[in-house]
């Protein structure tokens, strides 16, 4: 069974205040990179990243074969990972995998860089409401804030 159905149109933006949203690729390398290499401990305290093995320092070039296997999942609908922008800084990310457990359609994660650290429970409670209200998943754990 696909994790999404087939006729699904994915969302290819979100606009929330202060942020949105756009398939995470290599565009974003170079921003992705230094957004979490700055807050490594700061990700790795965020709600539902805690136990990740992720992350973990690499070089760019490294982040960008992850940033190339992220596009591909977005393409083969097998999990979506969005970059979450403020203007035209990546501020964080967005992933939405399949879920794991009867009655959990998805599991979803999130993170924001330690500068903008504010903005966690903001991306939180939006993508809450944006994947419940526009996403055909009956149900789905995303690790509440605040």
């Amino acid at each position: 069974m696909p994790f999404v159905p087939v006729d699904f149109e994915v969302p290819l933006t979100f606009v929330g205040p202060g942020f949105h949203l756009e398939p995470l690729g290599p565009i974003h390398n170079e921003r992705d990179h230094e957004a979490w290499m700055s807050s490594i401990d700061h990700i790795r305290a965020t709600p539902g990243m805690e136990g990740w093995d992720w992350p973990q320092p690499m070089t760019l070039a490294a982040n960008m074969a992850d940033m190339e296997m992220h596009a591909d999942e977005f393409d083969r609908r097998s999990s979506f990972t969005y970059s979450v922008l403020d203007e035209d800084a990546v501020i964080g990310c967005v992933y939405i995998y399949p879920g794991g457990s009867p009655g959990e359609s998805a599991i979803v994660r999130s993170w924001v860089r330690a500068s903008r650290a504010e903005m966690d429970e903001v991306v939180w409670r939006e993508v809450s409401g944006w994947l419940s209200e526009s996403w055909p998943l009956p149900g789905f754990s995303y690790s509440p804030r605040g």
